[in-house]
């Protein structure tokens, strides 16, 4: 028996009148506030499109290695659209994590990097997904989050938007199961540490195999997030799933890369007592999107940095802000 923490649903059918909407931004806010996390549901792709999306990345896992070791980037430098091979990171015990990546720019104009042609053959229809991600779930959920701050309502959509300049990006990612003898040497128990994403959104679709796990920020502890059927969920698996290769398939939503990190103006805020972040409390350069993008993935995936998640823990990132993972 798990333990369980209920989850807000984000119905997206209720969306587009001034009840609906009032409705949704609470309940959002409140998940932003409780959990970090919560579902969407009714947001108008079908499913189709989603299995389409799991075929490619499993299409892509299934190329020999040394095909996808031809699209890793410079990855000590912050780069991270192409291939990120599993055991760059050491686990308790010794024990190489598993964890596959693949990302990619999905805005047709932006895609820089080489793609292999079992993906370049497909762009229109990756490009398509992306797009309808950001019409259809992304540009609603930051609409209403500009209502939960009263704020205005089209500013955080126009710093989303499709077709700007910023990091935004799909990614097939592979969790690589683990033998009895390695979860065996695993000396905490855990498969991943605990992280924080980079950016603003991150979009999680379910698989079968599939759960989340979540800290419970009123008691400290981390509890089991059931899946709910047709919504956008996160892939984190339960014991008796630990000997099954899983695939995971996001969306990183990240604002314009030219954006000034620093505080919205915002009544709600104010009044919770949130008017200054990191760096502007400590009197530091507020760096733009794209320069903490690139210095947190440096952090985030250098070897030079350390191979363990023990070793990265606590460095510094760019004055004010240092790096942190979770047990």
């Amino acid at each position: 028996m798990y333990l369980t923490l209920p989850v807000a649903n984000i119905d997206l059918s209720k969306y587009g009148t001034p009840e609906g909407n009032a409705e949704l931004a609470q309940t959002l806010i409140e998940a932003i506030r409780t959990k970090g996390f919560f579902y969407v549901t009714k947001f108008g792709i079908p499913q189709s499109a989603i299995d389409r999306q799991f075929a490619l990345g499993n299409a892509f896992y299934n190329l020999p290695i040394e095909e996808k070791l031809k699209y890793v980037p410079d990855l000590d430098a912050g780069e991270y659209n192409g291939y990120r091979p599993g055991g760059r990171r050491i686990l308790s015990g010794g024990v190489k994590e598993k964890t596959e990546v693949w990302n990619m720019a999905t805005d047709n104009g932006k895609i820089t990097q080489p793609v292999p042609k079992l993906l370049k053959d497909h762009i229109d229809e990756i490009t398509s997904f992306a797009k309808d991600l950001h019409e259809k779930v992304l540009d609603p959920l930051y609409h209403l989050t500009a209502l939960a701050l009263q704020i205005p309502e089209d500013h955080l959509v126009n710093l989303h938007k499709w077709g700007t300049h910023n990091e935004s990006h799909l990614r097939y990612m592979k969790y690589g199961k683990f033998s009895p003898q390695e979860i065996e040497k695993l000396e905490d128990g855990l498969w991943s540490r605990g992280h924080t994403d980079l950016g603003s959104y991150t979009l999680l679709f379910r698989q079968p195999v599939a759960g989340l796990q979540i800290k419970d920020h009123k008691t400290g502890d981390w509890k089991w997030a059931k899946p709910l059927d047709g919504s956008l969920t996160v892939s984190v698996p339960p014991k008796d799933q630990r000997d099954v290769d899983r695939l995971g398939l996001l969306y990183f939503s990240r604002a314009e890369n030219d954006l000034v990190l620093k505080t919205i103006d915002s009544p709600l805020l104010k009044r919770e007592g949130f008017t200054q972040n990191e760096f502007e409390r400590g009197n530091h350069p507020v760096p733009t999107m794209g320069e903490f993008t690139t210095l947190k993935q440096t952090w985030q995936q250098s070897q030079k940095r350390g191979i363990t998640y023990d070793e990265l823990e606590g460095q510094q990132i760019l004055p004010g802000f240092h790096g942190r993972s979770f047990k």
